[in-house]
């Protein structure tokens, strides 16, 4: 039992203590805030923008144009580049980002996955391991340009030699990208995994079950919800990015949408820098319509995605 002296010696904590919690909850809520409202700020100057009111004082005229903005971004879905702003588009970049979106996730996602299966439930603990272990953490960290001039010499040029080198094509763009995103999709994938508790699998091995057997039909089904969720964000991530397609040669203007994987190719990101740095202030406007036609792109891909991880990810089935 404490004594008084003693009660009096840990009452000024018991005080601290008190006040460090509503404190720091507030401090997190502020620090919530303060990204909610940069983000709206950041989307309201882009939707006042697009709709030509940024500076428009008569808010019933701002909303009324907003009524307009679905036939306007249809208008720069159904262009072409121009050099007239009146006239200019992003068709070629979004049908080129949906090949790169495509073609990355039949590239990652099942080169990802079965890495870090094989890492979590196949390979042996030891040095080799760790080693691959801190590699990929540290590749998860290296900045998207790096990547990019590895796609340049790699891919596009193939060191020199012109035979297999697949020149600024959606091959070379999408492997670049495959690999920018590789790092994310092991880690997300081995956390997955590693949320399955350990009984699940050795209750499978006691029935009889293979090794195989257990990933295939409980450890899978069990982690696809967190697999699926770092695929969508490593996905987003490459959608989005200009500058490892800059260095391996995207177009920055194009008249023509790609047809294969071997044509030449832009996407939404990089015709949305290259309108950007145009001086004219009504290439800003298209810029803005692009960066809304990406959120659109972002938006659905991800709500698809999380349909699928809704319907498939309730873990094994009995």
């Amino acid at each position: 039992m404490s004594t008084p002296a003693t009660s009096s010696m840990y009452e000024p904590k018991r005080l601290g203590r008190r006040l460090a919690g509503p404190i720091f909850g507030a401090l997190c809520l502020f620090a919530t805030l303060i990204g909610v409202v940069v983000l709206a700020v950041l989307l309201g100057s882009v939707f006042a923008l697009v709709t030509r009111y940024a500076t428009s004082e008569n808010w019933s005229s701002w909303l009324a144009n907003v009524g307009g903005l679905s036939s306007y971004l249809g208008n720069l879905l159904s262009r072409l580049q121009s050099s007239d702003p009146e006239s200019a588009g992003f068709r070629a970049g979004v049908f080129g980002s949906l090949w790169l979106l495509g073609m990355v996730t039949l590239f990652s996602i099942p080169v990802g996955v079965g890495a870090a299966v094989y890492l979590e439930e196949y390979a042996p603990a030891g040095r080799l391991k760790q080693l691959i272990q801190i590699n990929i953490a540290n590749l998860a960290g290296v900045p998207s340009i790096v990547y990019g001039i590895l796609g340049l010499a790699f891919f596009v040029r193939a060191f020199g030699w012109e035979k297999v080198a697949l020149g600024p094509t959606l091959w070379a763009g999408s492997l670049t990208l495959s690999l920018l995103i590789l790092p994310t999709i092991v880690i997300a994938t081995r956390e997955a995994l590693r949320t399955v508790p350990n009984s699940l699998r050795q209750a499978a091995v006691a029935l009889g079950a293979t090794r195989w057997q257990v990933i295939r039909d409980h450890v899978l089904p069990s982690s696809i919800p967190g697999i699926l969720t770092g695929t969508i964000l490593a996905l987003s991530r490459a959608i989005g990015e200009t500058a490892p397609l800059l260095m391996v040669e995207a177009a920055g203007s194009i008249l023509r949408v790609p047809r294969g994987p071997g044509d030449r190719y832009t996407a939404l990101p990089v015709e949305i820098y290259s309108y950007a740095k145009q001086p004219e202030a009504e290439f800003q406007t298209v810029a803005a319509g692009g960066i809304l036609l990406l959120l659109a792109l972002l938006l659905t891909m991800n709500s698809i995605a999380i349909v699928i991880r809704n319907r498939y990810g309730r873990g094994p089935r009995n």
